[in-house]
């Protein structure tokens, strides 16, 4: 796309994000099907797992899937996939190839620890509309004190091949600073595409430090919206309310972890989007749910250096449990994507879920459709 045409594209989209969505019931979601590959599957010398984001390309029907191993197993890395998603659920799971992300240099990011400014936390993917590279998100690293060591969050653009093709500025409260900014391991994870490819949103995962406390079983938080131009441009940001913990934590050395791991566009309805919402508390296990996020009528706290009270949060809705499905477990669900249209006119989504490299968990897709 021409910078001129990109440049429009923007302007209109910011206008279209303002528009009221279409009103109406929330969407029925049902349960397609379920599918998981063998913990530790072996490809092309690296091992498969820590798959924390998905998309699909809409020309090619593939998917890319990226891994979050940190360059602990295998360099940094995300992967293609055919699969089949249908009215009988997620099936025919085929990897078909790797790649390594690198840095700017050339070569690929080094292992942790954090100690020569190289090292990367790759959590989300999303192929561009525009171009048909590819964005990611890594995570960013607050360390327990700070100092060099700290690894800002960023946006990052790849070619398909994996080099690095250029980052994405982002706003200044996602800087992680001494007081200000993005906790530990609840920085930036969800990004995803909207107005064919002309508006980039994210998600802080949770909330930031001058934000206000992490939630707890009794109230929920807020954490941060944005959505810019693809130059980088902050357009809009807003509150988006975290739901409280949906158990007490059993006391011990781990404290629960909740925020958003996934955001995607509605491309049919400007300024809505679909969110997962993760929870883990320990002695209850995980929690996942589907909300449909509306930000018309959000206050725009792009200005605001603390969410104070009165601000209007974007509206939520409730689409789907995890648990009211027929799986057998409920896992570490990361990834979000759109899938094929059905027969039906349903629309689907593809979820993923990392394992964590644990032998205990799951690397599992779960086909739902959404009229």
């Amino acid at each position: 796309m021409k910078l001129r045409s990109c440049l429009a594209a923007v302007g209109v989209a910011a206008a279209l994000v303002s528009a009221a969505p279409a009103a109406g019931a929330a969407p029925q979601v049902r349960f397609l099907g379920q599918t998981t590959l063998p913990h530790g599957l072996q490809f092309q010398g690296t091992t498969v797992g820590g798959l924390s984001g998905v998309d699909r390309d809409p020309r090619t029907g593939e998917y890319v899937l990226i891994s979050d191993d940190r360059s602990y197993t295998n360099p940094a890395r995300f992967y293609t996939a055919e699969l089949a998603v249908d009215d009988s659920g997620v099936h025919d799971v085929r990897i078909t190839g790797t790649r390594a992300l690198l840095h700017p240099d050339g070569n690929t990011y080094s292992l942790p620890p954090l100690d020569d400014g190289r090292t990367v936390d790759p959590e989300e993917i999303r192929i561009d509309p525009v171009t048909g590279d590819y964005w990611w998100s890594q995570e960013g690293e607050r360390p327990k004190t700070t100092g060099p060591a700290v690894v800002q969050p960023s946006i990052q653009q790849a070619r398909r091949d994996g080099s690095y093709a250029g980052s994405l500025p982002l706003p200044a409260n996602y800087a992680i600073t001494p007081d200000r900014g993005p906790r530990r391991n609840l920085a930036l994870e969800a990004i995803t595409f909207s107005a064919r490819g002309a508006l980039v949103t994210s998600v802080v995962e949770g909330p930031l430090l001058q934000d206000g406390d992490l939630p707890t079983a009794d109230r929920g938080a807020l954490t941060r919206l944005t959505v810019q131009g693809r130059d980088g441009a902050v357009l809009a940001q807003h509150a988006y309310p975290l739901e409280p913990l949906f158990a007490e934590p059993e006391p011990g050395p781990w404290g629960p972890d909740t925020g958003v791991p996934a955001i995607l566009a509605d491309q049919q309805v400007p300024g809505r989007y679909y969110a997962l919402e993760r929870s883990w508390v320990p002695g209850a296990d995980y929690k996942v749910r589907l909300f449909q996020v509306d930000i018309a009528g959000a206050s725009d706290v792009r200005d605001q250096d603390v969410l104070e009270d009165g601000v209007r949060p974007v509206r939520k809705r409730l689409l789907a449990d995890l648990h009211d499905f027929p799986l057998p477990v409920i896992d570490n669900v990361e990834g979000l994507t759109w899938g094929p249209r059905l027969r039906t006119g349903e629309r689907t989504l593809l979820l993923v879920s990392d394992d964590n490299f644990a032998a205990e968990e799951f690397t599992r897709f779960i086909a739902l459709a959404v009229r």
